[in-house]
């Protein structure tokens, strides 16, 4: 009898330790899950998907000449629809609503950590809470363009007239990060903090793209575009370039190795991956299993030595 008994306590025990080791695979393999890439096409107002693959899909359209592209923590994306002087939001679904008016037309868009998003629209950057209430974040711009956020929460503003980078703090104070770019578009940070800035957007010249450390050390990392525009990096660290006059988005990885990642395009224009469940939560999750786990097979110990 002692024995049938410590044979269905052990049965339960590895029955509840797989359930919970399964819970946790899965946990930390989703915090891998490979990001698709979106892509916002000016000349056919269309917004593209790729997959990791390179397989593309439509996943708006009728919008009328989308620039920026930016993502909230709830994985609902936010386009600057510059012909209709607004910025829409789009569900994961698909269901397209207006978030926001703006004066002109705004280009880049960025999220800070609390949620807000910042649009650069004229000589302006806006602020707009989650609820929409706008307000003006800094003024006296030449032709703001990309925004980008560092992981200190400072935003990092391309002004593409001016050849200058500048920086501010989150409470508003600005100075600047480098200057004498050559019409500075897209940005985006790799994991090292260094900063990428698309130079050259224009159908006469060659496009390259600068590598730029915290310490402000500027180098080129790419060469030979044919204009760049957007950037964004992936999970694996490969930079992507979208160049709207070759109507191509190029991908490069740390090493300088360029292919061509998607053609055929219509003008492409600004790239953004999208949001993931943060891996700070996933990793809460997972951990919380595990101790689940050891204090279940501490219990089930327990009960085994006791009926022997």
């Amino acid at each position: 009898m002692k024995t049938k008994s410590k044979s269905i306590i052990s049965n339960v025990c590895h029955s509840i330790s797989g359930v919970v080791c399964a819970g946790a695979v899965m946990l930390i393999a989703s915090s891998a899950q490979a990001q698709n890439l979106f892509e916002s096409d000016g000349v056919s107002g269309n917004i593209y998907e790729f997959t990791p693959g390179g397989a593309q899909s439509t996943f708006a359209s009728g919008l009328s000449s989308p620039y920026g592209i930016a993502f909230n923590s709830a994985g609902d994306m936010f386009v600057a629809n510059g012909g209709n002087v607004n910025i829409t939001e789009i569900t994961p679904g698909g269901v397209e609503s207006t978030f926001a008016s703006v004066s002109h037309g705004a280009v880049g868009l960025a999220f800070n950590s609390a949620g807000d998003l910042f649009a650069a629209d004229s000589g302006n950057i806006y602020e707009f809470t989650p609820g929409g209430a706008r307000s003006t974040f800094a003024s006296g711009l030449s032709e703001p363009y990309g925004l980008v956020f560092n992981s200190a929460g400072n935003l990092f503003v391309s002004d593409s007239s001016s050849g200058n980078i500048y920086e501010y703090t989150p409470g508003g104070v600005q100075s600047t990060f480098a200057s004498g770019l050559n019409n500075p578009e897209g940005m985006a940070f790799n994991s090292a903090g260094n900063l990428f800035v698309a130079n050259g957007p224009n159908i006469t010249g060659p496009g390259y793209i600068t590598e730029i450390t915290p310490g402000g050390v500027e180098s080129t990392f790419a060469s030979g575009l044919n204009a760049t525009e957007g950037l964004a990096f992936d999970s694996a660290g490969d930079l992507f370039t979208a160049q709207p006059y070759a109507n191509t988005i190029t991908e490069i990885t740390p090493g300088g190795v360029e292919s061509t990642f998607a053609s055929g395009l219509y003008g492409a224009n600004f790239l953004a991956f999208q949001s993931v469940p943060e891996p700070s939560a996933l990793g809460l999750l997972a951990v919380g299993a595990t101790a689940l786990l050891v204090r279940r097979r501490h219990r089930c110990d327990t009960a085994t030595l006791r009926r022997r």
